[in-house]
C-alpha cells in the first residue's frame, strides 16, 4: 500500500476516538466514478477522504472494552457494486494465523472479518462475505433469528495485502449479488465483525453486547448516502456439460452385477431477476455429480438417520422454506426430490423456483418433475409476513403427485416467531403446525410444537412440547417418529469466572437436559407411558480463554422398544424397558493450532449390558495450502444377545492450489457396511462464476470372506460402484 494511503486510512478516523464517545450507528458510502482497481492496496485517492469507522468494541472476551487491535472500515460504491476496505492493524503479525485458501472453508481457524449487509435494511435477512489474510472467499445468507445458509454463493470478489502492521482486505460486492428496494435515498443495514485468532477475541462495530451478537440484526448499524440505486433486470445462465465413465459393478464377492458405460449430459441453470427483489430460478436437466459423499454413519438407535441437503440449487435461499423442526419433523426437506432413500440419485427433469420480497411479504415457490423410478412432480409453496423486528408469521404447502395425478399426497401448515428482547434479555417463543393427507389414511393427522428459548450469556434456557399423530407423514418432508408426544429442553448456567484460564463455565446440574417421548394415548408426566428418555446433567464444562472446550457430564437414558430390533451384525435387542446410566468426557482444542485435536469418551451400561464408545479427531493446517484430518470412532459393546465393535474412520486429504483451485480427497470405511469408500474432487474456478470439476468415487469391499478385499490390489478391479466425471459450468450474462 503506498504509504500515503496507509496513513489517512488509518488518521482519517481520528476524528473519534471509541474511548470518549458515543459510538456511531451510520457510515456514508463515498460516490466514485473511477475505475476501481482491486488490489487490497487502496491506492486510489478516493479511500483516503472516504468516511470511516473504527470504533470496534469486544464481544469477548471483555464485553464493551475496546478492541485490542485497531479495525478501520471505508465504504465506496459507484453504479454497479459496493467497495468496503477493511484494515486490520496489527501489533504482532507473526502471530496472524491464515491457513485456509479454499471457497467457502471454515476461516474460524483464522483471523477473518465479516460483513453484513441487510440490503433490505428490514433487520430480518442479510448477506454475509467475510475473507481472512490469504483471501479466501466465504459467503452466506442470513434469515431470521439462527438460520445462517452458508451454501449460498455469491458472485463478488475481495483482494487482501499484507504489511508489517496488519493486512487489509478490500471487497467488491456486485450490486446483482444482493436484492434491495428500488427507493430514492438507498440505504442497507450493515455491520462488521473481526476475529483475531490468537488471541480468541471477537471485535464488532455493533451489537457487541454478550446478549446481542453479529446476527441480531435489530442492533446493526448503517451505509447511508447510496443514492438512488437501481438492480438492473438480470438473467445469468448457467449451462454445462459432463461426461462420466462409470464403473461396472459387484457385489462383496466379486461378480459383476451390473456392467459400465459411458455417457454424456447436458443441461442449464438460469436466474432471472423478474423485480429488484424477486428471483427465478429454473433449471434443466439437472445434475449434481460434483457433490461431495454423505458423512458415513452407523446407527445403532431405532429411528432413521437426518443427513444434510448439499446440492446448490435446493440450497440456494432454503431458509424461506423451513417450517418445522430440523432433523425431528420439518415439513419440506429437499432430498426428497432427486433421491432415493438410499441417496441414489433419481433424475430431476426440470424444476423452477420463485423466491424473494415483496413488500413486508417474503414468498417462496418450488416446482420439481422428477423421471426414473420416481417419476413424479413436487411442489412447495411457501410465505411470511414480517412482524416487528425480525418476526414473522407464516404458510406453507407441499405436494407429490405420482405419474398421471394418482397418488397425490398434500401438507400444509402455519408457524409463528416472535423473538423479542424484553429488559435487554433475549426470548423467542416460536409455534408451528402441521397437517397431512394422503391415500388410505383418513382425516388430516397433525403434528405440532410449542417453544420458548432464552439465549443469554448467565442463562440459556429452553423448553418445547411436540405432538405428532401417528398417521401424520409430509409427502417431502422428513419425520423422526410419529405416535408421540415429545418435551425437549434445557437450562444452562455460563458464569465467567476470570480464572484458571477458563472464560465461561457451564452447567446443567442439577436441572439436566432433557428429551422424554411418550405415547400419543399417553401422558409425559407418567414415566411408564414414556418410550424413550434422555437425561443430561454437565456437572463440568466450559471455553477456555484460548478457545479450547471440555466437559463432563452423567447421562440416564431409557429405550422401551415394542419390538425385536437388530443393534449391529446380526446382535439383537429384544423387546422390553431398559433403562441405563452413562458417563461421558469432551476435550476439543480450537482449531486456530496448526495441529488440533479432539476426544469423546463415552461409556457405561446398555441394553442390559456396556458398551464404550470413543472417538478421536485431529487436523493438521500448515499456514500454507495442506490441511489433513482424520477421524476414528469406535464402539465395543456387551451385551446379553452378544459383542460386537464397531469402527468409523473419515479422512480428508485438501491441497489448495490458490483460493480458486483446490484438491479433496474424502476417504471412508466403516464395518457396518463393510467397505471403503474415495471421494475425490479436483475444483477449478477460472473466473468467479465458472467452475471445472474433476471428481472420482468408487467403493470397495471389506468383506471377510471376500477374495476381493480391500486393500488387496485384485479389489481394485471389482468395485461395488463408482464413477469418473467431469464437468464444465459456464456463467453467461447475455
Amino acid at each position: 500500500m503506498a504509504k500515503t494511503a496507509l496513513i489517512s486510512l488509518v488518521a482519517g478516523s481520528c476524528l473519534m476516538t471509541t474511548a470518549a464517545a458515543t459510538q456511531r450507528t451510520t457510515i456514508r458510502a463515498t460516490a466514485i466514478r473511477a475505475t476501481v482497481r482491486l488490489d487490497g492496496r487502496l491506492d486510489e485517492p478516493f479511500w483516503a477522504t472516504a468516511d470511516s469507522i473504527d470504533d470496534f468494541r469486544q464481544r469477548e472476551p471483555l464485553e464493551g472494552s475496546p478492541a485490542t487491535e485497531r479495525t478501520v472500515v471505508k465504504v465506496a460504491h459507484d453504479a454497479d457494486a459496493l467497495y468496503i476496505a477493511v484494515r486490520c492493524s496489527d501489533s504482532n503479525m507473526g502471530g496472524v494465523r491464515a491457513s485456509q485458501l479454499r471457497r467457502d472453508a471454515d476461516l474460524s481457524s483464522d483471523d477473518n472479518v465479516r460483513l453484513l449487509i441487510d440490503s433490505f435494511d428490514d433487520r430480518h435477512s442479510a448477506f454475509m462475505f467475510a475473507t481472512n489474510p490469504n483471501g479466501a472467499l466465504w459467503d452466506a445468507q442470513f434469515s431470521g433469528v439462527d438460520d445462517l445458509n452458508e451454501n449460498w454463493n455469491g458472485i463478488w470478489a475481495v483482494a487482501v495485502s499484507r504489511d508489517s502492521a496488519g493486512w487489509t482486505a478490500e471487497f467488491r460486492i456486485p450490486l446483482l449479488a444482493l436484492r434491495f428496494r428500488a427507493v430514492r435515498d438507498t440505504k442497507f443495514g450493515f455491520n462488521v465483525r473481526r476475529f483475531i485468532r490468537r488471541k480468541n477475541e471477537e471485535d464488532l462495530w455493533r451489537s457487541y453486547g454478550r446478549a446481542q451478537g453479529f446476527y441480531r440484526l435489530n442492533n446493526e448499524g448503517t451505509i447511508t448516502d447510496l443514492g438512488d440505486l437501481r438492480r438492473p433486470h438480470d438473467l445469468e445462465l448457467y449451462p454445462y456439460v459432463l461426461g462420466r465413465a462409470v464403473e461396472a459393478e459387484h457385489d462383496s464377492v466379486g461378480r459383476e452385477t451390473r456392467g459400465g458405460y459411458l455417457n454424456g449430459k447436458a443441461g442449464v441453470d438460469a436466474k432471472l431477476g423478474i423485480t429488484p427483489t424477486l428471483t427465478a430460478d429454473v433449471t434443466v436437466n439437472t445434475d449434481f455429480a460434483q457433490v461431495e459423499a454423505d458423512q458415513q454413519v452407523i446407527n445403532l438407535g431405532r429411528f432413521p438417520v437426518f443427513f444434510p441437503e448439499k446440492r446448490q440449487f435446493f440450497l440456494e435461499s432454503s431458509g424461506i422454506f423451513g417450517l418445522g423442526t430440523p432433523g425431528r419433523a420439518q415439513l419440506f426437506y429437499s432430498r426428497r426430490i432427486g433421491l432415493d432413500t438410499s441417496g441414489a440419485p433419481v433424475p430431476i427433469i426440470a424444476g423452477g423456483r420463485i423466491y424473494g420480497q415483496l413488500g413486508r411479504w417474503k414468498v417462496g415457490l418450488l416446482d420439481a418433475q422428477t423421471g426414473g423410478a420416481d417419476d413424479a412432480n413436487d411442489a412447495v409453496v411457501r410465505v411470511q409476513h414480517d412482524l416487528f423486528d425480525r418476526s414473522y408469521i407464516g404458510a406453507m404447502g407441499t405436494l407429490h403427485a405420482g405419474l398421471g395425478g394418482r397418488g397425490v399426497q398434500r401438507a400444509g401448515g402455519l408457524d409463528l416467531d416472535l423473538p423479542l428482547v424484553v429488559h435487554g434479555t433475549n426470548v423467542e417463543p416460536k409455534i408451528w403446525i402441521a397437517g397431512s393427507q394422503r391415500p388410505g389414511v383418513p382425516g388430516t393427522p397433525l403434528a405440532w410444537r410449542i417453544s420458548t428459548d432464552n439465549p443469554n450469556d448467565l442463562f440459556d434456557n429452553f423448553v418445547s412440547l411436540y405432538r405428532i399423530d401417528a398417521g401424520f407423514a409430509t409427502p417431502l418432508g422428513f419425520v423422526r417418529r410419529t405416535g408421540i408426544w415429545e418435551t425437549t429442553g434445557h437450562v444452562d448456567f455460563m458464569p465467567r469466572p476470570g480464572v484458571l484460564g477458563i472464560r465461561q463455565l457451564d452447567f446443567t446440574f442439577p436441572i439436566p437436559s432433557w428429551d422424554v417421548i411418550a405415547n400419543q394415548n399417553g401422558s409425559l408426566v407418567r414415566s411408564a407411558d414414556w418410550q424413550t428418555a434422555w437425561f443430561e446433567w454437565r456437572v463440568f464444562g466450559g471455553d477456555r480463554q484460548n478457545g479450547d472446550h471440555f466437559e463432563v457430564n452423567f447421562q440416564r437414558l431409557m429405550d422401551a422398544p415394542t419390538d425385536t430390533f437388530d443393534i449391529f451384525a446380526r446382535v439383537v435387542i429384544p423387546p422390553g424397558r431398559y433403562w441405563w446410566s452413562r458417563y461421558e468426557l469432551q476435550y476439543f482444542m480450537n482449531a486456530g493450532h496448526p495441529l488440533s485435536f479432539a476426544a469423546f469418551a463415552n461409556w457405561g451400561q446398555f441394553y442390559g449390558g456396556h458398551s464404550t464408545d470413543l472417538k478421536l479427531s485431529a487436523a493438521w493446517r500448515g499456514g500454507g495450502h495442506v490441511i489433513v484430518s482424520s477421524d476414528l470412532i469406535r464402539t465395543r459393546a456387551d451385551l446379553p444377545a452378544g459383542a460386537f465393535t464397531t469402527v468409523l474412520s473419515a479422512n480428508r486429504f485438501e491441497y489448495d492450489f490458490d483460493t480458486r483451485a483446490s484438491l479433496l480427497a474424502f476417504v471412508q470405511y466403516d464395518n457396518a457396511s463393510e467397505r471403503v469408500d474415495f471421494n475425490v474432487r479436483f475444483h477449478w474456478i477460472p473466473v468467479i462464476g465458472d467452475d471445472v470439476f474433476v471428481v472420482w468415487n468408487s467403493g470397495y469391499s471389506t468383506e471377510p470372506l471376500s477374495r476381493f478385499r480391500f486393500p488387496d490390489t485384485r479389489a481394485l478391479a471389482r468395485p461395488l460402484d463408482g464413477a469418473f466425471v467431469v464437468k464444465l459450468v459456464h456463467r453467461l450474462t447475455p
